[in-house]
C-alpha cells in the first residue's frame, strides 16, 4: 500500500515539477527570455493548440472556397452548373425527339410512303330527305354570275366567311404537264416539263423547312406556308436557299435539273400538301 502511494506521489510530482525554459546569449550568457513550465502545462497547451487547429481546419474546409483545392470536394458553382446542364440536356433530348419525328414525317412526304384511311362507301349511311320535283333550270343571268365567281375564285386556295383575306399560289414554273396528279398511283404531284437551269420559284410566302439530296429525287427543297400548307420541289439541279430561310412568293429558290434516279428527263416535280394531305396543284395553279 505504501509503495502504491509512493508511486502516485512520484507520478504527480513528475507532472508538476517546474522547469525553466531560458534563452541565453551564447557570448555573454545574458538571459534573454525565460519561461516556467511543467509537464502538465505543456500537455494542456499542446492539446488546446491541436484542438484549435482542428476546429479552424474544419471551418475552412466546410465554409470557405479552400475546399475546392482538396481532392474529393467539388465547388457549389460546379454543382449548380451540373444541375443546369442536366435540365438543358433533358430539354434538348425531348426537342430532338420531336425534331426526329417531324423529319421522319417529312421524309415520308418526300418518298410518298403514306397511309390513308380507306372508307367504304357502304359504311356511310346518309338519310336523304324526299324532295318534291321542282324546276331547277338556271337562267342566263345566273349562269353568267356563277361563271364570274368561278373565275374569281380559281386561284384562291382557302375561302373564309369571316375574313376578306385570300391565299394566292404562284406557279413555281411555266410549262406543259407531262405527268399529272394521280392518287391511285401514289403520284401526289405534277411534273412540269422545263429546260435545265430554269428558275424554280416559291409558290407563296413561307420558310424553308428542309433541303436535302437523295439518290431517287436529287436536290429537294420543302417550304412551309400559312394555312398549314407545304410545297415540295424535287429533281432540282441546284438549290439557292438553305434550311430556315424566309422566302417571298415568286422568289427563286432553286434551279431546275434532271437529278435523281426517278427522273426520266428535265422537269420539276411539284407537290402541294394541306394539313398533311396531298392536294392536286392544278386545281389552284395555272402552270401553262
Amino acid at each position: 500500500m505504501v509503495k502504491k502511494n509512493t508511486k502516485r506521489l512520484a507520478f504527480s510530482k513528475k507532472w508538476l515539477n517546474r522547469y525553466i525554459l531560458q534563452l541565453v546569449n551564447e557570448d555573454t550568457f545574458e538571459e534573454r527570455f525565460s519561461l516556467r513550465l511543467t509537464r502538465l502545462n505543456v500537455f494542456v497547451w499542446v492539446s488546446l493548440t491541436a484542438i484549435v487547429l482542428i476546429v479552424l481546419t474544419t471551418v475552412l474546409i466546410a465554409f470557405t472556397p479552400i475546399r475546392e483545392y482538396i481532392p474529393g470536394y467539388s465547388s457549389q458553382a460546379l454543382e449548380r452548373q451540373a444541375a443546369d446542364l442536366y435540365f438543358k440536356s433533358d430539354s434538348l433530348q425531348q426537342l430532338l425527339s420531336y425534331q426526329s419525328e417531324y423529319v421522319s414525317n417529312i421524309q415520308k412526304v418526300l418518298i410518298g410512303d403514306l397511309e390513308f384511311e380507306q372508307v367504304s362507301p357502304d359504311s356511310i349511311m346518309i338519310d336523304v330527305p324526299q324532295i318534291e320535283e321542282q324546276d331547277f333550270t338556271t337562267s342566263r343571268a345566273d349562269s353568267l354570275l356563277r361563271e364570274a365567281v368561278r373565275k374569281e375564285d380559281k386561284y384562291n386556295l382557302f375561302l373564309s366567311t369571316t375574313t376578306n383575306t385570300t391565299f394566292v399560289l404562284f406557279p413555281p414554273a411555266q410549262g406543259p404537264i407531262s405527268d399529272g396528279y394521280d392518287a391511285k398511283e401514289k403520284h401526289y404531284a405534277v411534273d412540269i416539263n422545263i429546260p435545265i437551269n430554269t428558275p424554280v420559284k416559291a409558290a407563296a410566302d413561307g420558310r424553308v423547312i428542309l433541303t436535302e439530296w437523295s439518290v431517287e429525287t436529287g436536290y429537294v427543297i420543302l417550304l412551309k406556308h400559312s394555312n398549314n400548307l407545304i410545297t415540295v420541289y424535287k429533281h432540282n439541279g441546284k438549290l439557292t436557299k438553305s434550311q430556315g430561310d424566309l422566302v417571298r412568293s415568286g422568289e427563286v429558290i432553286a434551279v431546275s435539273g434532271n437529278t435523281g434516279t426517278l427522273t426520266t428527263g428535265p422537269h420539276l416535280h411539284f407537290e402541294l400538301w394541306n394539313d398533311g394531305y396531298p392536294v392536286d396543284p392544278k386545281a389552284f395553279i395555272d402552270f401553262e
